[in-house]
């Protein structure tokens, strides 16, 4: 399956979550199969992020946005661990800090935007500023309503300079969500990610839905396009992901860059000289 336009949310589109089955997995696939499916993934995306860091000229930006227990941090662990740490940065967005709301919202973001050559993961996002801050009414509307063109101004902006932009949406049930968070209260080495706060946010769903279908609405563009994946199945998230991320990189067709010396003759100069040692 083609799962970039199975799941992409098209420039102008309307998204209606309650029409889209988080617990939607591929037929022809299990989580046998999808191991192995990973791997070759892996391999695939290790390869082409080698391209890109040796090319230096573009970049690209993953945006990972979910509500809690989606699967962000499994996401970066098993859908882009092949990555080379030495031209990957993960950065993770909580609560503004004092200095960081001293600026405007994209300061902090801004900062982390990755350079050339390198892949930049997001676990969370600028898009906090119109889901969190919306729902829990941090700012008032004439406020958060207006981040949209400034989100889009600002991914236009990052993708003219180069980077390209692919940012998901990991979408889970609510009972879903119950389960993994029942998960974690049963197993001690996970207590740490689990708070009271996680179960009282659950009543604000419909609010997160509603912040979330506009915020995909509105800033799905052809240079940084949202995709909605299905992660009630973890195993399937993974390949998803995994795969939309690795057609991305091939797409942008990039080339290893021409040598700055000439090959031929620092390999005769030193041949030779190696050969001249041997005789000795």
């Amino acid at each position: 399956m083609n799962y970039a336009k199975m799941f992409r949310v098209e420039h102008g589109g309307k998204v209606d979550l309650r029409k889209i089955d988080p617990g939607f997995h591929d037929r022809n696939e299990n989580k046998a199969s999808s191991l192995k499916k990973l791997e070759k993934l892996s391999r695939r995306l290790r390869d082409l992020q080698f391209h890109l860091y040796a090319e230096d000229r573009r970049s690209v930006l993953i945006c990972l946005q979910a509500l809690d227990a989606a699967g962000k941090d499994g996401t970066i662990r098993h859908a882009f661990g092949a990555f080379n740490p030495q031209g990957t940065r993960v950065w993770g967005f909580k609560a503004p800090t004092p200095e960081e709301l001293s600026h405007d919202f994209l300061w902090r973001i801004e900062k982390r935007a990755p350079a050339k050559g390198e892949i930049a993961i997001f676990n969370r996002s600028h898009y906090e500023d119109v889901l969190v801050a919306r729902v829990h009414d941090l700012v008032p509307k004439e406020v958060w309503s207006k981040r949209y063109d400034l989100i889009n101004d600002f991914e236009e902006r990052l993708a003219q300079n180069g980077t390209h932009i692919i940012k998901f949406f990991l979408h889970i049930s609510p009972e879903e969500q119950l389960a993994r968070f029942h998960d974690r209260l049963d197993d001690p080495s996970r207590h740490w990610k689990i708070s009271e706060s996680d179960y009282s946010e659950r009543k604000l769903w419909p609010r997160y839905t509603a912040a979330y279908e506009e915020a995909l609405s509105k800033t799905s563009k052809k240079h940084a396009p949202w995709y909605v994946v299905p992660a009630n199945h973890k195993w399937f998230r993974n390949i998803a992901v995994a795969e939309i991320v690795a057609d991305t990189l091939e797409a942008m067709n990039m080339k290893l860059p021409a040598p700055h010396v000439d090959i031929e003759d620092i390999r005769r100069k030193y041949h030779q000289a190696a050969l001249a040692r041997k005789k000795k």
